[in-house]
């Protein structure tokens, strides 16, 4: 079954006008129901009157009807949207104003400090006298009108380019970043290539002897006068050279031995 179209009546197409809240239109149970003397003017104070639940608030302030039309009403010259359609309004650029050129101070101070004039005083009456003016074809000053455009120049930042998924898919950026780390590691390892190392010498107290013998001042020993004339009683070796020959080897060892008579142990360097 078709539903019935539902006739609107015209209270609701175009609602009444609203109007402040009125004792007539108070019912019981109403948040704004009062004992005892009610007057109009009491609905009509905002900080009185009390919201209605469920309901939009009072403003206790009459609004005028659908018909009504809020703000100024502007007849339209243009044409409309016919006219704005079929034809493309540009501003067109007002003209260059031609104003006065700024003063060229240059030329008027060479000018001054030329014909002897060097004080501020001097210059400023002289800048009344001769007043110069800069040129129009002068490039340094900037100029009003806008500088010349190309007419294929383009505006904006360039579009990116499509990012590639098909490389993307194929993982073709991983596959070329492994093998450059495949080529640098080569490159790498030919550099750190194993070289042949000398060891270190450590220096021994031969070798050091055998370099330098630091000289020793031989002071003979001191004796007594009446056992001078002694002779030894106990003699250890076989023959005269042996003794002279153990005698030399403690005399080159003598510089490392620790003691006042150099009889003791050898000493670290």
């Amino acid at each position: 079954m078709k539903k019935k179209a539902l006739h609107r009546s015209v209270s609701q197409i175009c609602p009444p006008p609203l109007r402040p809240l009125t004792v007539g239109d108070l019912r019981p149970g109403m948040e704004n129901q009062r004992l005892g003397l009610v007057r109009d003017s009491m609905l009509n104070n905002p900080l009185i009157l009390k919201p209605e639940l469920g309901k939009t608030r009072e403003r206790s302030s009459s609004l005028p009807g659908c018909n009504f039309s809020y703000g100024l009403y502007i007849h339209g010259l243009d044409g409309g949207v016919p006219e704005a359609i079929g034809h493309w309004h540009a501003m067109k650029s007002a003209p260059p104003t031609q104003g006065e050129l700024p003063r060229n101070y240059i030329s008027m101070n060479c000018k001054a400090v030329n014909a002897g004039l060097v004080t501020a005083r001097e210059q400023y009456l002289f800048r009344h006298v001769n007043d110069i003016r800069c040129s129009k074809k002068d490039e340094r000053h900037f100029q009003k009108e806008p500088p010349p455009v190309p007419p294929d120049a383009t505006y904006g930042i360039r579009a990116r380019p499509s990012t590639p998924l098909f490389d993307i898919l194929q993982h073709k950026y991983q596959h070329l970043w492994l093998e450059e780390q495949r080529k640098a590691a080569k490159v790498q390892n030919v550099e750190k290539k194993p070289k042949i190392k000398l060891g270190k010498v450590y220096e021994t107290r031969t070798t050091l002897l055998r370099k330098y013998q630091p000289p020793l001042k031989l002071d003979p020993l001191w004796h007594m006068p009446h056992f001078q004339k002694v002779g030894r009683h106990l003699d250890t070796f076989p023959d005269e050279k042996s003794r002279q020959r153990a005698i030399k080897a403690h005399r080159d060892q003598m510089p490392g031995l620790q003691g006042t008579l150099c009889l003791g142990n050898f000493t670290t360097i």
